[in-house]
């Protein structure tokens, strides 16, 4: 018999930790290679992991709702083998546990977790064990290994998690002793039958309170944040696109029959973003964290704003967009929209965007002021295509027609972007779209 050990995968560039939100098996049930094993979620996806080998479940080391390091071991799973290798999974990359933490952005202070392999034999509740995180928060925060083995644990089997500790050092900011700071905790942990906040009430009985959900809470405080980082400003275009709908109406059909796919009116507006960013470049730029310099992006990565049938909202993006010609950028639209709506979207699918657009004329809105993705420092909003009377410019002079108008709405950062810069992108695109060509062929 072996044991294959199952660890916290890697998820993304930045993610350094995980939320076990959901076991698919439990211990001593039988399982496959590749089922799916338990579902795991970050801040930015949500994804089922698959088993590493066929077996029988021995351990299942954290609960639901846990919050695991990356890299850390969840579960084991007991082989009939004699060798256990786990095959990774195709899509996504399991945390290498011997490299250094300093690859992560923000935790240039943790070490790699290689460099603690055994319990630190100390007295405290927490049954002598220390995860190699909150010892790296000890040390940089100079919390000695006697202040460490007085905190009362409020992980599995009395462990200190990374929660305890930071609550130890904002205590110790604001000067209040470190055995007040044990006490507390021993009052909660020894008192589970006390809820620590009662869920909310409606006096009147005429209100129904609703839980916020995991993902709306995500998104809730990427909005705050983001408002917080950088001053919004919005500037508004109004574009003729009779073109654009004309065309698209037009081959619609025949694209279906010949690409297998539907031609919409988002790959065609893509297109002119993409223009316009090559021409401006400086909307395709992010603030550093020193709030100090600006990164200039050579990769032109589109997110676009999905709307789930959940109501909550995802992000994801297509890489390298001007390489894609229209046939390439329609599938790949269509990919990630239906992958979106069914759950099945991969941690890379939402990483890296240096602009997004949302599409609010789906939902009947004419223009809005969207909230501006972080780091990024543009959004532009389309809103919905309405048939209106125009003047015309011929050569016999002006004249009134009906013409398919629709707003663009350029949201900015005015760290960086001025209302000249901000304006005149948001311009161009409406000039691409409006000088689109009747006569291309796909």
């Amino acid at each position: 018999m072996a044991i294959v050990e199952v660890r916290m995968p890697k998820m993304g560039e930045s993610v350094i930790e995980g939320t076990i939100l959901k076991w698919m098996k439990g211990v001593g049930d039988k399982i496959n290679e590749d089922d799916s094993l338990l579902e795991v979620g970050t801040d930015k996806v949500d994804t089922e992991i698959p088993a590493p080998s066929d077996g029988v479940i021995k351990t299942l080391l954290y609960k639901e709702g846990d919050v695991v390091q990356v890299g850390l071991p969840i579960a084991e799973i007991e082989t009939n083998g004699t060798v256990a290798t786990p095959k990774p999974s195709p899509a996504i990359d399991s945390a290498p546990i011997q490299k250094s933490n300093n690859d992560i952005p923000g935790t240039e202070l943790l070490q790699p977790i290689t460099e603690v392999t055994t319990p630190v034999n100390l007295n405290g509740s927490n049954n002598g064990f220390f995860s190699p995180l909150v010892l790296n928060i000890a040390k940089n925060e100079d919390i000695s290994f006697e202040e460490l083995s007085k905190i009362a644990g409020s992980g599995k089997d009395g462990r200190v998690t990374k929660k305890d500790i930071l609550s130890l050092v904002e205590n110790k900011s604001n000067n209040v002793p470190i055995t007040a700071q044990v006490e507390t905790t021993k009052s909660i942990i020894s008192s589970p039958a006390t809820p620590v906040s009662s869920p909310a009430k409606s006096i009147s009985g005429e209100h129904e309170i609703i839980e916020m959900g995991r993902m709306r809470q995500i998104i809730a405080k990427r909005m705050v944040e983001s408002m917080q980082i950088a001053p919004h400003v919005t500037s508004f275009v109004e574009a003729d696109v009779t073109n654009v709908v004309f065309w698209r109406n037009r081959l619609k059909t025949h694209f279906k029959e010949k690409e297998g796919v539907a031609l919409t009116l988002t790959p065609l507006f893509i297109e002119a973003v993409v223009k316009s960013l090559k021409d401006y470049p400086m909307m395709n730029v992010s603030v550093d964290d020193s709030g100090s310099r600006i990164i200039v992006k050579k990769d032109i990565n589109i997110g676009i704003a999905v709307a789930l049938p959940s109501g909550d909202l995802i992000v994801p993006v297509i890489h390298n967009a001007d390489r894609y010609n229209l046939v390439g950028l329609t599938t790949k639209v269509n990919d990630l929209a239906r992958r979106a709506k069914q759950n099945q979207l991969s941690p890379d699918d939402l990483q890296g965007g240096t602009y997004t657009i949302s599409n609010m004329g789906s939902f009947g809105n004419v223009m809005g002021t969207p909230i501006l993705v972080q780091p990024q420092v543009g959004i532009l909003a389309l809103g919905a295509i309405q048939k209106k009377p125009a003047v015309i410019e011929t050569d016999q002079g002006d004249t009134i027609g009906i013409r398919h108008m629709m707003y663009l709405s350029h949201t900015y950062d005015h760290r960086v972007v001025d209302g000249s810069l901000g304006g005149m992108f948001v311009r161009k695109v409406a000039d691409y779209l409006e000088g689109f060509d009747l006569d291309r062929e796909v």
